[in-house]
């Protein structure tokens, strides 16, 4: 999309992630965003900008640290993700989340979806994460861990599986088409 942020392209007159924090804001108890670079640009969304405390941009795993962090200095015991480019996702994402890690000690949640070709496709940008495994994931980090399911595996992870109908929530916004079709998606 130009190496630009997705989060601030326009979807039906508002940004992308206008639309995700409208749909977090009702499940969550606070909200910060992950972003590198000049924080500036999301002035206006009056949120936390939590840079990656790990050198090097090594992908989304650095995101969630940087959150783990944060919520531990708030005293908070787990965070949720979710991706800046996907404004369609479950209303009820958290709760969903929560439900599926019942019984587990440090609650590790990937949302994912059913796919007929595939089996479940599991989207490791939304998860359910617990601040106890932050130790254990910037060390991870530091070993050259960068595939998000190769950590949540580890760590016996589970999956909060969402139905798709007529098209998968978790569609996210990567190509101008895709922008298009998200847009034919509001009507």
């Amino acid at each position: 999309m130009g190496g630009g942020d997705k989060g601030l392209l326009e979807l039906g007159g508002q940004t992308l992630l206008a639309h995700v924090i409208a749909r977090a804001e009702p499940q969550v108890a606070g909200l910060a965003l992950n972003a590198n670079g000049v924080p500036d640009r999301f002035a206006d969304l009056d949120l936390p900008i939590l840079p990656d405390s790990v050198a090097g941009y090594p992908g989304p795993l650095a995101g969630v640290l940087a959150g783990l962090d944060w919520a531990a200095e708030r005293g908070a015991e787990s965070i949720v993700t979710m991706a800046a480019d996907t404004p369609f996702f479950p209303c009820d994402l958290v709760p969903r989340l929560l439900l599926a890690s019942e019984g587990m000690e440090a609650p590790l949640v990937l949302a994912a979806t059913p796919d007929p070709e595939r089996g479940q496709v599991r989207h490791p940008t939304f998860g359910l994460w617990p601040v106890s495994l932050r130790d254990d994931l910037r060390a991870a980090l530091g070993d050259g861990v960068r595939k998000v399911v190769q950590w949540t595996d580890r760590h016996g992870g589970r999956e909060a599986v969402f139905p798709v109908d007529g098209f998968d929530p978790f569609f996210n916004v990567n190509t101008p088409e895709d922008l298009a079709r998200a847009e034919a998606m509001l009507t």
